[in-house]
């Protein structure tokens, strides 16, 4: 993926207006300097979610949702990254740039797309071709529209199909096996990879081809399913199986199924069940999750009920469950002994199967009945092993009312009450909703206050005048400050937003997140006079702090002729500050 300058993005930010792109897509209403409007990403009757014109970024005081007009987009357009770039770059008339090396790249990348087309394209023919594998389509039931909706296609059987169709000279056979479309033998001949198999293409959010899934024909083949290899542009841990096309079937997703095959996933979408996606040989990865809840709030793992679909079920669980922030919601769906979705929903249609789906077990219940199946909740000892056992998987789940219920059902169950919430010092993210607004400020120590002063106005770190003495300084938050400072000047048309972006995936981000949400007193040239003021008693502080470890050199074996002098120095602009 080509990387795109800190400086593009930050001046793609700052000409974008993030309340026109809010406001096109959800309504807003002025509130001050701020407005408001009901939070798109979870149900709530008041309005708290909220955008800053000064500050270019989101903020909803109930979930918690918060970023710049680029994560807005991918947030609720369900866009990628780049993609969302693009969008915003076409809105103010920017082209989004890639340096020499990166179109070299990108090059050789857009080879590897059209190699996997043209083998889509071939596939396709051949299963139109292909007596033996139309009467295989027709006998699963599957529609003409879902095998154009899906591009399935037919891999031939032998050995150089493919092969001697696309690899027609050295180039292409070297692309069509990055590709992973070939295999070798122990004597190094080159030989398709997918022969005599259903072809099921896996695409990507754009909707290129990425990849293959081969379905056998004749039961008694094996592997039944056979997919690519890892290449340049397919990681099955990242990919889901119709995902592009649930996403064309409706812009706005409220839900996606998971299944565990590509066969499950045409059938249901024959049914007018058009939500499901597939994993792609593996089990739900972390990246699944987060993929999975980006395009929907609520997901539906749908299992085989016996041990091995509740191991599945239970890994599905471990990935979702550092992601479940308020908003979202996951479920479990056990199907019948020797059913799958696919047969389900030719028996029962997709009103049997939605029934189905509304009777899944949530989340919660599916959690503390797994950890609860071999204790003894009569006894303090069973209880007590149930806590424990559930005490490291909850310190996983995303601060928010989610979580605090959570920790209330386990509390419910075994006695134990919630941990003590955390010190002050690190400004967790706040848990109840919507208390964070409206609500006085703490008093602050001098480094908070410059620091939500620079959140405020970042380009308040441009009046000060660099070496930054002050990060000598050995207090908390003087590291996060120095860091704040120098990011605005390497970065001057930062805005807060983008802050809070480059610090997403820091410790100190619900810190941040905290102080850039509370609206401070005054107007620009007090928040000025404010933060300078604030700075130069930290300077002070700094000096008085080298003074101090000179001193006490001085009075536990004295001070050399440059110490001297670095002292008699420092007590002279201590007292010039003064």
């Amino acid at each position: 993926m080509a990387r795109i300058p800190d400086a593009f993005i930050d001046d793609l930010l700052a000409r974008s207006d993030i309340v026109e792109i809010v406001n096109a897509r959800v309504p807003l209403k002025r509130q001050g300097k701020e407005y408001a409007a009901r939070c798109p990403f979870h149900d709530e009757r008041s309005a708290s979610f909220t955008v800053s014109p000064s500050k270019q970024f989101y903020h909803c005081f109930g979930c918690g949702a918060h970023g710049t007009a680029i994560s807005f987009l991918m947030n609720y357009d369900r866009l990628e990254f780049l993609d969302a770039v693009d969008e915003l770059a076409r809105r103010v008339g920017m082209e989004v740039p890639r340096d020499t090396r990166q179109r070299n790249e990108d090059s050789g990348t857009r080879d590897l797309y059209a190699a996997l087309d043209a083998a889509a394209q071939f596939f396709r023919r051949q299963l139109a071709a292909s007596d033996k594998a139309r009467a295989y389509v027709e006998r699963r039931g599957i529609d003409p529209a879902i095998v154009e909706r899906y591009a399935i296609g037919y891999a031939p059987d032998g050995y150089g199909g493919l092969r001697d169709a696309l690899g027609t000279d050295a180039r292409r056979m070297q692309l069509l096996e990055r590709a992973g479309l070939f295999s070798k033998n122990d004597k190094g001949s080159v030989y398709d990879k997918f022969r005599d198999r259903l072809m099921f293409p896996i695409h990507d959010r754009r909707g290129r081809t990425i990849a293959f899934g081969g379905r056998v024909i004749d039961a008694d083949d094996s592997p039944k399913y056979l997919n690519s290899p890892e290449t340049a542009l397919f990681h099955k841990g990242r990919e889901l199986y119709g995902l592009w096309q649930a996403k064309q079937a409706s812009s706005k997703l409220e839900r996606l199924v998971v299944v565990e095959g590509y066969m499950d996933v045409v059938a249901l979408a024959q049914y007018g069940v058009t939500q499901a996606v597939a994993t792609l040989g593996t089990a739900t990865t972390p990246d699944h999750a987060e993929l999975l809840f980006r395009n929907a709030p609520d997901v539906y793992f749908c299992f085989d009920g016996d041990r091995a679909g509740r191991a599945a079920a239970w890994k599905a669980l471990e990935s979702v469950l550092p992601r479940m922030k308020d908003g979202r919601q996951a479920f479990f769906l056990f199907l019948p002994e020797g059913e799958d979705p696919d047969s389900i929903v030719r028996q029962e249609g997709a009103a049997g199967f939605d029934a189905r789906l509304r009777a899944a077990t949530p989340l919660s219940e599916f959690f503390f009945a797994q950890l609860a199946q071999d204790v003894n909740l009569d006894t303090l000892d069973g209880k007590a092993r149930l806590a424990e056992r559930c005490k490291p998987l909850l310190a996983q789940i995303p601060d928010g009312a989610f979580a605090d219920l959570m920790q209330q059902r386990l509390t419910e169950l075994t006695g134990v009450g919630a941990r003590a919430s955390s010190p002050d010092t690190h400004i967790p993210a706040q848990r109840a909703h919507g208390s964070g607004r409206g609500a006085p400020a703490p008093k602050r120590s001098l480094v908070r206050s410059a620091i939500a002063l620079l959140l405020q106005s970042p380009h308040l770190a441009l009046d000060l005048e660099p070496p930054d003495s002050f990060a000598a300084l050995r207090q908390p938050g003087i590291p996060l400050l120095a860091e704040l400072v120098a990011l605005v000047r390497t970065r001057p048309d930062i805005r807060t937003g983008a802050i809070l972006e480059h610090f997403g995936e820091r410790e100190e981000a619900a810190a941040l997140q905290k102080l850039a949400t509370q609206s401070l007193p005054g107007e620009e040239a007090a928040w000025r006079a404010e933060f300078l003021d604030a700075m130069a008693q930290l300077e002070k502080q700094t000096l008085q702090q080298r003074i101090d470890e000179l001193q006490a050199k001085q009075r536990d074996s004295g001070l050399d002729a440059h110490d001297k002098e670095e002292l008699r120095a420092l007590l002279g602009r201590l007292l010039a500050a003064h």
